[in-house]
Order: C-alpha cells, then structure tokens, then sequence
C-alpha cells in the first residue's frame, strides 16, 4: 500500500475523526442500527443455526470514533470487541466512547489493516465499515480480513456505488483540479468548497445534484463528499472478483430486502415475457448488477461473505412436511425485548394486527402484518425457543373452532397455518429456525 496514500488518510481521520457522533450518544433501542451490526443474521443465512454472541471475538476494521464498535458490542452481548485504526485521535475517541459506556474489555490499536496479523488473533466477525472504499488497495486490506477470519467466520465490508456516487467524484475531481485535495484538506479547504457550491447558480448540474444543507450546518461533512481522499467507486461485479480474488464466499447485500429487481417493476408478479425468461437465468451476482443498473439508489453496496463453506442444514427443505418436527423456532434476539413483547400483548388484547416491523424493519423493508390470535401464539418465544408442534398446539389452545362453522380447528390445519406464518417470519429474520435430523 502507499504509505504516502495512507499517511494522508491518516491525517484527514486525525483532522475530523469519523462518525461525528457525539459521546454520550447511545441508540440502544434502534433496533435497526443494531441488526446491522449483529452477528446473527449473516451467520444464520451461511449455517443455518442461531449463534451464541457471548465468547465470540469481534474485529471492528477502521473503527474510527468508536461509534459502530459500541453498536457492534450492544448488538452481540457478551462479544469482545477489538478495534483498528491508522488514526490515533479516532482510537483515543474509540477507548473513550466505550469506557463511557460501560464496555470495559473492548480494545483498540493504532494500527492499519494490514498489521492486524501482528495481533495474533482470529475473528468470529469483522466489521469493516466505510473503510475498503478508501484503501490503495481494497483487495489486498479484504485478503487480509481473511486471513485472520476463523473458519465460519463472517466479514461485513462495503465499497462506495460508483453509479450513485457519480456526482460527487465529478466534484472530488473539480476541487483535486483547484488544487484543494493536494495535501489534507481543512478548514481552509472546506470554506472555499462551501463558497464555491453556494456561489454556483442553483440549476447547475453539480449543484443540484450534490448539494444538501447539512453542509452548512456541520461545515465537516464537505469532508466526506467532496473532500475525501482515496475515495473510490465500485460495482457489483468489482465487488465478486474482490471477494473471489480473496477467497471468500457472498452470504448477502446487508440491506438484502432492498435488493430485490421485481420490485423496480409496477407489477412484480407480472413481469415483461421477455424479463420473465431473463431474470429465471440470472445469478445472484447479476441480478445485483441488474438492479443498480436499473436503481442505483444506495450510496454502499453493504455485503456479508465469509470463507467457503455452508452447513449440511442448508439442504434441508421446510418445503417438505418430514422437516418440521425437526425444527425449533426462535425470536431473533434483537426482537427478546419486554417493550416488543408488552407491544404484541397490547395487541392481542384489543384484537389488533401485530407488525414486528414497528420495531426491526430494516430486515423486510415492508409490512408483516399477523392477525392477534396468530401472534398470540409467538408469546412463548420471549421465554425459550420453541417446536413448531407446540406453537401450533397453542394456536388450537387459542383457537378452538373455526370462525365460521364452528367445527374444531383440525390439528393439521393449525399445524399449516402456523408453518406457513413461520415461513414468512423467518424470511424477514424475525425467527430464526434450528433444525436437527
């Protein structure tokens, strides 16, 4: 990597370390930042099987001012959490953020990605947020996550969309061009890019579709737009060669439900013929590339990908009827909260549909309503995982007859209708399922 490169790096992070959150901040109820610093979903997606946080040993890689490694130690209770970072006045940030908040056994280093070997450790989960993108050499920083990544391990990464992110390397090269990113850009810098784009008519390309008021009210936030040294665009075909190329395996878009190509569509149901026979051929990576074509709308392509390597569970067909007695069903752990439970009893008792998404929607992107006298029968998942024979038992408990008839509910009927209430539950991530032969 080029130390010049990096020392620049360095010197912005040291200049305005980042995020910019301050340090009493602490969203321990955002139930969405949360899941995106969890473990679970990716690791459940690769092996089919609901991990223990406690014990687990988590990379936070260019942790910055600390603020994803306190989200990365609430979201995985009982987790260590070790962070890295070239910049010193981040990781000064980093210790006192977590001391602040009672996490006393998270560490942090003053060091770059690639001497994170020097610590002699591997990883159950490395975070590596906002930092690939800035990298000399993205490949070469995730080959080495890699090969500090214990087997099964999961790596969250992201690369800057370079088709939405097309604007701003327009003006990133305008402001190189005025000489203004030659060395570490500062308050110097910042105020001519600030007298720049408001003297700039407000019809202008550049302006219209780059500029936003945040930048007057937190003057630093030009830094990471316009000003960014070593920012770089990607696409999704970049993003599988570098994971190729590292030797890791793609789990997952982070923000998997808003990927999705039918929904770019009026009606996803009924595509064009010819888009029908198209989509049936793709893969995972070009239905990907197809969207951001189409819908280059997120700022990160935010991934999951871990080394090669999937649990037998993964054949398992919950399609097939032999396969449920097998299973045990449990609540996403991030959902184990009295306020949720207490919100889905309110429910019940005034005959109101329950939507899990009031709380966690960053895993569905959508509403799933249940009718009460289907999510009264989840209520024992806030004490212990439970079989699906017992939650339908529960739903014939609660519902004896049919509605209509009057006739006792058919056990198997029950049994069908819970199965199918968990498939879609477990879609979104709201249940996960363990499954034994």
């Amino acid at each position: 990597m080029s130390l010049d490169a990096l020392d620049k790096i360095r010197q912005q992070f040291d200049f305005a370390p980042f995020p910019a959150v301050p340090l009493e901040e602490f969203p321990r109820d955002d139930l969405n930042l949360l899941y995106m610093h969890s473990l679970v979903a990716p690791y459940y997606q690769q092996h089919r099987a609901v991990p223990d946080t406690a014990g687990q040993l988590i990379l936070d890689a260019g942790c910055g001012s600390g603020y994803k490694s306190l989200l990365l130690a609430a979201a995985n209770p009982g987790a260590t959490v070790i962070g890295v970072d070239i910049s010193a006045e981040s990781v000064e940030l980093s210790r006192q953020r977590l001391r602040y908040h009672g996490f006393e056994t998270a560490e942090f280093h003053a060091i770059g990605i690639e001497e994170v070997p020097s610590l002699g450790l591997e990883f159950d989960y490395i975070n590596c947020d906002e930092t690939l993108y800035l990298l000399p050499d993205p490949q070469a920083g995730l080959t080495m996550l890699q090969a500090v990544l214990k087997p099964g391990g999961i790596v969250r990464g992201n690369l800057h969309n370079r088709y939405q992110r097309r604007n701003y390397y327009q003006a990133q090269a305008l402001f190189g061009l005025l000489g203004l990113m030659d060395d570490n850009p500062q308050d110097m810098e910042i105020d001519l890019v600030l007298e720049t784009m408001q003297a700039l008519k407000p019809e202008t390309f550049l302006r219209s579709l780059t500029w936003q008021s945040i930048y007057l009210e937190k003057p630093k936030s030009v830094l990471v737009d316009y000003l960014l040294l070593g920012d770089k665009g990607f696409a999704v075909p970049d993003m599988f060669a570098m994971l190729r190329e590292a030797g890791l395996e793609f789990v997952s878009m982070v923000n998997a439900c808003q990927w999705h190509l039918e929904d770019l569509f009026h009606t996803p149901q009924q595509l064009p013929e010819v888009w029908t026979r198209y989509v049936a051929r793709l893969s995972v990576e070009q239905r990907l590339h197809a969207y951001e074509l189409i819908n280059p709308a997120y700022r990160l392509l935010d991934f999951w990908c871990a080394k090669p390597g999937r649990s037998p569970a993964h054949s398992f067909n919950l399609r097939q009827e032999k396969t449920w007695p097998n299973v045990t069903v449990h609540l996403h752990p991030l959902l184990r909260r009295p306020q949720v439970k207490a919100a889905l009893i309110a429910c019940c008792e005034q005959r109101q549909p329950f939507d899990f998404g009031d709380f966690l929607s960053y895993s569905s992107g959508r509403s799933v309503l249940m009718l009460s006298e289907l999510a009264a029968c989840l209520l024992p998942l806030w004490e212990a995982p439970q079989s699906v024979g017992a939650i339908a038992q529960r739903y014939c408990t609660l519902n004896p007859v049919h509605p209509q008839t009057l006739e006792p509910i058919d056990p198997a009927a029950a049994q069908a209708i819970v199965q199918q209430l968990l498939l879609t539950l477990e879609q979104y991530m709201y249940v996960l399922f363990d499954i034994t032969e």
